[in-house]
């Protein structure tokens, strides 16, 4: 699923997106390690293109949302 790029409190991400993968970019950080918000560029079951554009230096951030907090893998940081 692609969005339109809108910025999105982490909150608003995890009522929105509950347990998908998502691409997140221009990211504002909470204490150095939470989202605070975040530039939402998509959703996805497995998050494959969001890693795959992360690794090729993109400014993407690949989260799993879990409001539970049970998350696989946790947040993949990369990009330039």
């Amino acid at each position: 699923m692609i969005t339109d790029g809108k910025r999105m409190t982490w909150e608003e991400i995890e009522k929105t997106y509950p347990d998908s993968w998502v691409g997140l970019s221009k990211v504002d950080w909470e204490d150095g390690a939470n989202v605070r918000s975040a530039v939402v560029l998509g959703s996805s079951e497995t998050g494959d293109e969001f890693l795959s554009r992360q690794l090729d230096g993109e400014d993407v951030y690949t989260v799993y949302t879990s409001p539970n907090n049970l998350c696989p893998l946790g947040i993949l940081a990369g990009g330039k």
